[in-house]
């Protein structure tokens, strides 16, 4: 079907620099000419083509400023062109060489330059709508006028990251445009079996914000709506969705051919082409043709030339330590406990932490469900919407991946925000920000995200199965994030101001149970307490017993009992720290007691507790005068009942026996 324009915003106006307009849409295609002749020379593996597409790319980046961000896809390297990315490391890049921008790390463009106010994309489709979000609030906050572009394709906007992102914007009047390309096909799949609806823009509505339908093979209506939509958010019109009507000419990449598109579908967008389409509309006003020629001559040449170039470059490799040492942006942790102690819940010392950040640091801000005038579920946060302000401290709508994803913007633009999970039970909708967008960044293009994530954990309070959840472990899976646990109300404190500071994603699991039950000293003053460091929470010379959170007070109390009743000598290490562990204080008492026992609150399958016995049977067998020991909550779901979750569930009722016996052994 032919596609229907709304042209009510696109002016009648010619390119102030035709020939330069002319030559940023032709250069992409030029690109996509010789990685295609190059792809079918086997001479590269893949391609994902934006062939037929280009004017969206450029058009969008063309009637932006130099401030503002660009989000592409893998269809747009009209944005990396049209933004001046150096083409022989850009080359590199396409084809996994050495001098390229991820170092072999990534594909294509999956990589950000922030010196370009470029951020790439991840698999994940919609993924980066959420950091577009992030970008566009940075730019309310400092006041830089910046207006952030996030591509997205059709079938994507099923996601939900979509919708999250859009209801963010809309509800914040945010200054971000989502660009959608409307190519007619997901991988294979018709437009038309895949949405329900016809036009993507209309979903504007329902977010408050305008939505036009734009001819997106027509670089001059791109680039002009462009620019009146992000002159109007500029203005603090707020957020609009342009959905770019195109086709896909070549396959989703080039291996899965085009077969499944009918003949007739082509034929109509061949005459739709924007590079063609361009060159008649200059011919037509009077632009020599052989200017023309030329700029396509002196592209073909430059383009071959630095493909060729490219391709003689070594493959990327690489050595553990230089990988490793790519995975964390570098960060001097300090030690600090200023002034005198006072007696403090766990709460309070949480909250402590939290506002001495924020009072010492303009950048850190708050974000999470019902953290502003009502305090947050625990009331962690009462009271900060009047201390910092609404700029701060900002209530969400419900959407975890949004909330997540916005936080990454944040975080590069020189934010340190701070989002509270109303339950660490929850966190598994936010599950695709955490572990694919926030922890790889660094890796990849070496961006630092400063990001932290608080979220209350943990059973024993008669919650159920979806309020009780201890999912530490599912995170310390993941290469690229940070991980701790406070099992006192000092680390509460320190632990959580040390997580902000980190220029590195960091979740802070703070147990539910502890926050007002637990009491204890903790310095009125500043307080850092360093992440990676275990601290030995009670010195014994018969056993070593690791744990962190709530096992902290079962474990010390269980060794008071074991002395009492034995004279057993228990040594308990507070972990404080899962990921990185401290392997070295935990080695060093295992070799001087010979044997071992961890302890959690979480299921024992697969529970981190496992990661550590195995650790230490493998670095300290000679040591050990008893096989090690895990403890962990059952294999169930908490139930509702106290009865079950106490005797049933709860690894506290099953310490004292693992002790005896394994100090029996």
């Amino acid at each position: 079907m032919e596609p229907v324009f709304d042209t009510a915003l696109i002016a009648a106006e010619a390119p102030t620099d035709p020939l330069a307009l002319y030559r940023a849409l032709k250069l992409p295609r030029t690109v996509e000419e010789k990685m295609l002749r190059l792809i079918r020379q086997n001479r590269i593996s893949k391609w994902f083509s934006g062939y037929g597409q280009e004017a969206i790319a450029v058009g969008v980046a063309s009637g932006l400023e130099e401030r503002d961000w660009l989000l592409p896809m893998h269809r747009n390297l009209g944005v990396w062109t049209t933004r001046g990315v150096e083409l022989p490391r850009l080359f590199c890049q396409l084809m996994g060489r050495e001098g390229g921008f991820t170092n072999g790390r990534d594909r294509t463009f999956h990589f950000g330059l922030p010196e370009k106010r470029i951020v790439g994309m991840i698999s994940h489709l919609a993924a980066m709508l959420p950091v577009a979000d992030g970008l566009g609030l940075a730019a309310q906050m400092n006041g830089s006028g910046a207006v952030a572009a996030a591509f997205v394709g059709e079938g994507a906007t099923r996601e939900g990251e979509f919708h999250e992102a859009l209801s963010l914007a809309g509800t914040w009047n945010l200054p971000v445009l989502f660009i959608v390309e409307n190519n007619g096909y997901g991988l294979s799949t018709p437009t038309a079996d895949a949405l329900p609806v016809e036009d993507v823009a209309e979903a504007a509505a329902g977010y408050g914000m305008p939505g036009y339908i734009v001819d997106g093979n027509d670089v001059l209506a791109v680039r002009s709506i462009v620019k009146t939509v992000a002159d109007r958010a500029r203005d603090g019109g707020g957020p609009a969705l342009l959905e770019m009507k195109t086709f896909r000419m070549r396959g989703h990449e080039e291996a899965s051919g085009t077969k499944y598109v009918p003949d007739d579908l082509f034929d109509l967008w061949r005459y739709r082409d924007p590079v063609l389409r361009l060159r008649q509309r200059l011919l037509d006003a009077g632009t020599p043709e052989s200017d023309l020629d030329a700029i396509d001559a002196d592209l073909a040449a430059q383009i071959e030339d630095v493909a060729e170039w490219a391709l003689t470059q070594p493959e990327c490799v690489s050595t553990t330590e230089r990988e490793h040492g790519a995975l964390f942006a570098p960060h001097a942790s300090r030690e600090v406990a200023a002034g005198g102690t006072q007696e403090a819940r766990f709460i309070d010392a949480v909250s402590a932490g939290l506002g001495d950040a924020m009072e010492a640091d303009e950048t850190v801000l708050v974000m999470g469900q019902d953290v502003a005038e009502y305090g947050g579920v625990f009331k962690v946060t009462e009271g900060f919407l009047e201390r910092f302000g609404a700029d701060r401290v900002r209530n969400t709508p419900i959407i975890e991946n949004g909330a997540l994803g916005c936080a990454m913007g944040l975080a590069l633009d020189g934010f340190k925000p701070v989002v509270e999970m109303q339950y660490a039970d929850f966190i598994s909708c936010g599950f695709n920000q955490i572990v694919n967008n926030l922890a790889t960044t660094h890796y990849r293009w070496g961006s630092p995200l400063n990001v932290t994530i608080r979220a209350p954990f943990g059973g024993g309070i008669g919650a159920g199965p979806f309020h009780s959840q201890s999912p530490e472990a599912w995170f310390c899976h993941v290469p690229g994030l940070k991980v701790v646990v406070p099992g006192t109300p000092q680390d509460a404190k320190g632990l959580l101001r040390a997580a902000i500071e980190d220029p590195n994603p960091v979740l802070v699991f703070e147990h539910k149970k502890l926050y007002r039950s637990l009491r204890g000293a903790v310095a009125s003053g500043e307080v850092v307490t360093p992440i990676g460091t275990a601290r030995i929470a009670r010195e014994g010379e018969d056993l070593t017993l690791v744990t962190w959170g709530v096992g902290l007070v079962w474990a010390e109390a269980e060794a008071e009992r074991q002395r009492l009743q034995s004279g057993a000598s228990v040594e308990v290490i507070d972990l404080r720290t899962l990921v990185p562990w401290d392997r070295e204080a935990v080695l060093a008492s295992v070799e001087k007691t010979g044997r071992l026992i961890v302890l959690h609150e979480a299921t024992r399958t697969g529970g981190f507790g496992a990661e550590i016995a195995a650790e230490i049977a493998e670095a300290a067998f000679a040591h050990l005068d008893a096989p090690p020991v895990r403890i962990g909550g059952a294999d169930l779901p908490i139930a509702f009942s106290k009865q079950i979750e106490n005797e049933v569930y709860t690894a506290e009722s099953r310490l004292s026996a693992a002790i005896e016996r394994t100090l029996s052994y």
